[in-house]
């Protein structure tokens, strides 16, 4: 399963409050098939497959262009581990018990 970081950023909105495009965003990612996301307060972190996951973030890359953004800038960060499963719970997990 891979792990994707992702943060958006509309530029040319006009303003400098991003909340809204970042509800957007995440009315965006309900309608997802095969990924679960988490919202952070930096970032949205997504797990599935990798074709998910890449089909989500092309999905919430697009949307503020929908919603009048003049430009996006997204960064994406992505742990693709192929040995054992993996997820956000499991690698936190793990951190937890070594502490």
């Amino acid at each position: 399963m891979a792990i994707a970081e992702v943060t958006i950023i509309p530029i040319g909105t006009g303003s400098t409050s991003l909340s809204s495009y970042v509800a957007d965003l995440q009315r965006v990612l309900g309608k997802q098939e095969g990924i679960t996301y988490t919202l952070t307060s930096m970032s949205t972190i997504i797990e599935g497959n990798l074709d998910n996951v890449f089909a989500a973030i092309r999905a919430i890359h697009e949307a503020p262009f929908q919603a009048g953004a003049g430009r996006v800038s997204t960064s994406i960060k992505i742990d693709d581990r192929r040995d054992k499963a993996s997820s956000s719970e499991q690698k936190l997990r793990s951190v937890r018990e070594k502490l």
